[in-house]
């Protein structure tokens, strides 16, 4: 079976620590080394010699994947666990002003107009991976109403004809419903423009369930 290599980029201790956490323990695994790093110990069936190979080998990936200010930072770090929480002590603040700032960040997030869709989403789930991260769970709801609130006012149409009759919200129901928007807009390749477009969403075996009416 053809092994596929990955490539990730370096954290810059300024780009998202989250996203590069993800991508270098997703590197780590499919080389075979992350079990230095979340094992507490040795595991039996492995011999000395392999398993400080690994951990040599774990080491260095990881700070390959460092840029020169970031490494300053955790030279001192000798071992593979050391270095891992060293880093995260460093890029995960679970501190009640960093919970603050990042709320801050979620409630006030703005698209401008003009902002490509896909820019504004990965904005919107890299603060709340961020939050995840530090043991805050936004509800699914709560960020689906943030979403939308995020907008901005070309989507006031398909703002109101999407909730017109809801309880509630689900952030992957409102991330779809716009993504068909986006679509529609580009076919039609109009901004402007006042009328309905039907959305149906369907279920198991190609039932539908509903229909949401909205303007593009």
């Amino acid at each position: 079976m053809m092994s596929v290599n990955m490539i990730i980029d370096k954290f810059t201790g300024k780009n998202n620590f989250a996203i590069w956490h993800i991508k270098m323990q997703a590197l780590l695994k499919q080389q075979g080394l992350w079990g230095p790093v979340s094992a507490k110990q040795k595991k039996a069936a492995v011999d000395d010699y392999e398993w400080n190979t690994l951990e040599e080998k774990a080491h260095s990936t990881i700070m390959l994947s460092l840029f020169d200010d970031v490494i300053i930072e955790v030279t001192t770090e000798k071992t593979v666990p050391g270095l891992w929480l060293k880093l995260e002590s460093l890029y995960i603040t679970k501190s009640l002003t960093n919970k603050l700032h990042l709320k801050q960040r979620l409630f006030s997030l703005r698209m401008q107009e003009g902002t490509p869709l896909s820019e504004h989403l990965e904005q919107l789930y890299s603060i709340l991976l961020d939050l995840r991260n530090i043991d805050v769970k936004v509800d699914d709801k709560d960020a689906a109403l943030c979403l939308l609130v995020s907008l901005p006012s070309s989507y006031d149409n398909f703002i109101y004809s999407f909730i017109a009759g809801k309880d509630s919200l689900l952030l992957k129901d409102v991330r779809y419903a716009l993504h068909t928007r986006e679509i529609i807009h580009k076919t039609s390749g109009s901004s402007t423009g006042g009328e309905a477009s039907g959305l149906a969403v369907t279920g198991g075996k190609g039932k539908k369930l509903i229909l949401i009416s909205f303007f593009i």
